[in-house]
């Protein structure tokens, strides 16, 4: 299932969410420069390193930042192309939404935190892994357990796509996310050089973080 587009409509111009996107085509296009080689140690130097940040060992080739940002510095980083894409094509769906309803600096801290939050669940249950964790999807995630609270009527165009079946669908928000979600849960248990745990985490930090904000409040999303 590959999300196109969302229904929901927008009061603000999604300035952060386009910011986001671009520092991180910006930085990718920065390491597509540098060459396999050089594009290797720039991820070591800017990914957050479990085996590091559990034993706070900087290990060569050094971080460029103090070791417990590597959470923050390690969400604009990706590994190829693809990655890059995919996360930004949710992030853009996904993210105005969340940004309109939080307005535009809450939305920065909190895409910060719930990204932040899902390195350190990735960290907290692979301690000693030296595989560096990059990307921007733990805290799309954050944005995607929100949009799931606030927005679980929305409808979202959907490509499914099973082998040669290929459909075009609106999805109800709450069914997207929730199988979504469901995948990472069942995907954790295989692991595959995937961090799903940050996934996870991402998710339900999103998720916790709206319902406390919630809280005593009558939201019109």
């Amino acid at each position: 299932m590959i999300p196109l587009k969302d229904d929901s409509p927008t009061r603000s111009f999604p300035f952060v969410t386009v910011f986001i996107i671009a520092a991180n085509i910006i930085v990718f296009s920065f390491q597509a420069t540098l060459g396999p080689e050089g594009m290797e140690v720039f991820i070591y130097k800017t990914a957050a390193i479990p085996y590091e940040i559990t034993r706070f060992a900087d290990v060569y080739p050094g971080d460029f930042v103090p070791l417990p940002f590597t959470v923050l510095t390690a969400m604009f980083v990706h590994a190829n192309i693809l990655h890059l894409l995919g996360n930004m094509l949710y992030l853009w769906i996904f993210g105005d939404n969340i940004e309109d309803v939080l307005g535009h600096f809450r939305f920065i801290l909190f895409y910060l935190f719930t990204g932040a939050i899902a390195s350190l669940t990735h960290i907290m249950l692979n301690p000693g892994s030296t595989l560096p964790l990059i990307g921007a999807s733990g805290a799309i995630a954050g944005i995607m357990g929100a949009y799931f609270l606030l927005f679980p009527g929305a409808k979202v165009l959907t490509l499914v796509y099973f082998f040669i079946f290929v459909q075009i669908v609106r999805v109800p928000a709450v069914v997207f996310l929730g199988i979504w979600f469901f995948f990472q849960l069942i995907s954790s248990v295989g692991g595959g050089g995937i961090a799903w745990y940050a996934h996870i985490g991402g998710f339900l930090s999103g998720a916790l973080i709206i319902l406390f904000i919630k809280r005593g409040r009558r939201w019109k999303p």
